[in-house]
């Protein structure tokens, strides 16, 4: 090695510890907005296991849709692939901290034009003509180049690019979280129409005996017309209910079906069997605000995208300051392959460069690296407080529900006595169809009005754990080799 390639080298070795750029902070609480406590009522003990909190609903059925989400939800197949793919990338950020090797060989041979010849004189001066032969040649060689990363501008590229793996796989968990919240919710939807049917199927049941009663009444000259229109009108407006129903039942079930990666209607026949609202449990801890955020995976992916637009900083900065390439090549040769060893030769090179002028571009990139990361910062910032906000939306309209459901419990029973008064009355005569359809009215509506609270109560619930990050472990970093795979790939693995 000649002695300015070895000065260059010397150079280069205590700057190789250098990185251009600023490192990164995590922020704290108190600079992302994070207040110590919810602004509404909620109970702050430690959080529960929130990994599968679909099971705390007792649901088998709706247990196992929800688990089929992490295999056969194509979202999240795609969710997936694009965690590959970042794992990809920093394979490909690292490969730039090493040298680079190439090797070649090469064999050749000439051949004579046909009838090519030459004359030799013999040692007795006899002069001969013999025809010529060919020739052949063999190589090998080898090149070796390195970009020095004086300034860690590479090293920063592998930073940045692990911090995208990292969010990626932080992406991976929302779009579980997601799905699984969705299927939950379309479940509850599908099972609270199934109640609803039950309910304006039991109402048209008694309208048809009331609208009999009614005509009864009118040809014994009991009483007018009015009341057999009355009841017409009324069985009428509960039958023009059931499509509209049936139609939201089947939207449902439908969803489950692509939701699991499959056709809308392959769960039709396993949703058949008419079962409750699921409840789940009546209350749940949700910690203090700061749990939340280790919790939900859309912060942690927003912080790491922060980290990943600050170590872009130096990138860009290291492109200010000079480059030093290292390399070298060996070359062996022969006209024949046994003897291709005898001669070698080699070359090493450095060489080291610096951008003195470039209109500005370089620094003009140092600057737009320095707005991505404030732009990320302030997207890290709105996604917690977003959190936030989620989590108290959901508690309030979980409390808001129960309370609901509570009142409706009240005026269903009360409902129930005043419908079978009415009825008993009616049909003794000592009442009008006014009063007996205004008291029928009053059951359907509170009937309605209870399923409606059990079914917001479960939905906000679901919100609830979705809110909070539920459904993933939030101690494991997802990567490629920990996420379930895809039940169905194109086999390119």
């Amino acid at each position: 090695m000649n002695r300015p390639t070895m000065l260059l080298m010397l150079i280069a070795l205590p700057l190789a510890g250098c990185a251009a750029g600023p490192d990164y902070r995590p922020k704290g609480a108190s600079e992302l907005g994070v207040p110590p406590a919810w602004s509404v009522e909620a109970r702050q003990e430690a959080q529960a296991d929130l990994r599968q909190w679909w099971t705390a609903f007792d649901d088998p059925l709706l247990t196992r849709l929800v688990d089929q989400a992490a295999t056969q939800n194509l979202d999240v197949a795609q969710a997936v692939v694009r965690l590959r793919q970042a794992r990809e990338a920093l394979v490909q950020s690292r490969s730039s901290l090493f040298p680079s090797i190439s090797a070649g060989a090469g064999a050749s041979r000439s051949e004579p034009i046909r009838g090519a010849t030459s004359q030799i004189t013999l040692p007795d001066g006899t002069v001969t003509t013999v025809s010529q032969g060919g020739n052949s040649s063999f190589s090998l060689g080898a090149d070796v180049n390195y970009q020095a990363d004086l300034f860690g501008g590479v090293r920063r590229g592998v930073e940045a690019s692990r911090a995208q793996l990292e969010a990626s796989g932080y992406d991976y968990a929302t779009v579980l979280i997601s799905t699984q919240a969705e299927i939950a919710r379309n479940y509850i939807l599908a099972r609270a129409a199934q109640a609803q049917l039950a309910n304006a199927r039991d109402s048209l049941a008694i309208q048809d005996d009331n609208l009999e009663i009614a005509g009864f009444r009118v040809q014994a000259g009991l009483v007018s017309s009015l009341d057999q229109e009355q009841a017409r009108a009324s069985r009428a407006q509960t039958a023009a209910s059931i499509p509209n129903i049936e139609a939201s039942y089947n939207s449902a079930v439908s969803r489950l079906g692509v939701l699991t990666g499959q056709a809308p209607g392959a769960l039709k026949g396993e949703m058949e069997a008419v079962q409750p609202v699921p409840q789940g449990p009546a209350a749940i801890t949700v910690g203090i605000p700061a749990d939340t955020l280790r919790q939900r995976p859309d912060v942690r992916s927003a912080e790491r995208s922060l980290a990943a637009a600050v170590a872009q900083i130096g990138v860009a900065q290291a492109q200010l300051y000079p480059s030093l390439s290292l390399g070298g090549s060996i070359d062996a040769g022969a006209s024949n392959i046994g003897d291709i060893f005898d001669i070698i030769t080699g070359r090493v090179f450095a060489n080291i460069a610096q951008t003195i002028f470039d209109a500005g571009r370089t620094r003009s990139q140092v600057r737009s690296a320095q707005a991505a990361a404030d732009g990320a910062f302030y997207n890290y910032k709105q996604t917690v407080l977003t959190a936030l906000e989620d989590v108290e939306t959901a508690i309030v309209a979980l409390q808001a529900a129960q309370r609901r459901e509570r009142e409706f419990v009240i005026a269903l029973d009360a409902a129930n006595n005043s419908a079978i008064l009415s009825r008993s009355s009616y049909r003794a005569g000592l009442t009008d169809f006014v009063t007996l359809n205004q008291a029928e009215a009053s059951l359907v509506s509170a009937r309605n009005g209870l399923l409606q609270a059990r079914s917001d109560r479960a939905t906000a619930l679901i919100q609830l754990y979705l809110a909070l990050g539920g459904g993933w472990d939030a101690g494991i970093t997802p990567t490629p080799e920990r996420v379930p795979a895809p039940a169905s790939t194109s086999g390119q693995d």
